[in-house]
């Protein structure tokens, strides 16, 4: 996809050459669902109109922005992954975190303020699905339990997002990204999804109310935003931050050493 032009936003995250196209939140630190074509309302929630007027501005907002990578119909190209069955929730994924679309290919996409309007983003799905094929729907989120949730997320997510869902680095220039700034659906979406590296948690894997129940306990960890490292220092680890610690304190004792010194040989 071809970016347009933001206003006041960021540049768009990198995006992964043979990742999902417009499709893919955190597995650390940012909470069961019935599933339905469109959540409630919210920059990735909005409701189809059903219109021709939706549809017409689906495809074109897909001519400009998706088309050239993606191919006309969806079907893919050297430059975008196909399109064709990813599903409504990976598209409103996607394009509601602002990860597409993205002005150049990159190593992954990371989140960023939404290029589209709630209501663009819902013309955008409905005209991507019109392509054919299934794809996990967009999901509704209700209520859940947190310590089930808690449960859920310590033997799923907290491996690679961590225990308080802050992040963490993986493996070839990968991360897992933080999971504060995502929304209920969109921690529900990426669940089904499963975005980048992300591994997709289908139905049969974790049921509606799983998910409603560690989307419940996400949403709980970014309200306490634990951090009990300290300064994070980008988050390159405990060893890291250790290590600096160490060179400060070292480079503070010996300030002090020569300045008591100088004061003894006045």
């Amino acid at each position: 996809m071809q970016q347009r032009a933001r206003t006041g936003a960021r540049a768009g995250w990198p995006v992964p050459r043979r990742a999902l196209a417009v499709g893919a939140a955190l597995v650390l630190a940012a909470g069961p669902a019935t599933l339905s074509s469109r959540p409630a309302p919210g920059p990735s929630t909005a409701a189809p109109t059903g219109t021709p007027e939706n549809g017409q501005r689906g495809a074109e907002l897909y001519r400009q922005q998706c088309a050239s990578c993606h191919g006309p119909r969806g079907q893919g190209s050297q430059r975008g992954p196909s399109l064709v069955g990813v599903g409504p929730a990976s598209v409103d994924f996607q394009v509601g975190t602002g990860r597409m679309p993205v002005p150049n290919e990159t190593a992954q996409p990371r989140r960023d303020e939404p290029v589209f309007s709630a209501d663009e983003i819902a013309a955008l799905v409905d005209h991507v699905a019109s392509f054919g094929g299934g794809g996990p729907q967009i999901p509704r989120v209700s209520a859940g339990s947190l310590p089930t949730g808690r449960e859920v997320f310590a033997a799923n997510c907290a491996p690679c997002h961590g225990a308080t869902g802050a992040g963490a680095t993986l493996t070839n220039g990968w991360d897992a990204p933080p999971l504060y700034e995502a929304t209920p659906v969109q921690i529900a979406e990426a669940v089904r999804v499963g975005p980048g590296l992300m591994p997709a948690f289908p139905s049969q894997i974790l049921t509606d109310q799983q998910v409603n129940d560690v989307t419940a306990y996400v949403r709980q960890l970014r309200s306490e935003r634990l951090d009990r490292g300290g300064n994070p220092l980008g988050r390159l680890g405990p060893l890291v931050e250790g290590l600096v610690a160490w060179i400060v304190t070292l480079g503070l004792l010996v300030a002090a050493a020569r300045w008591l010194g100088r004061r003894a040989g006045q």
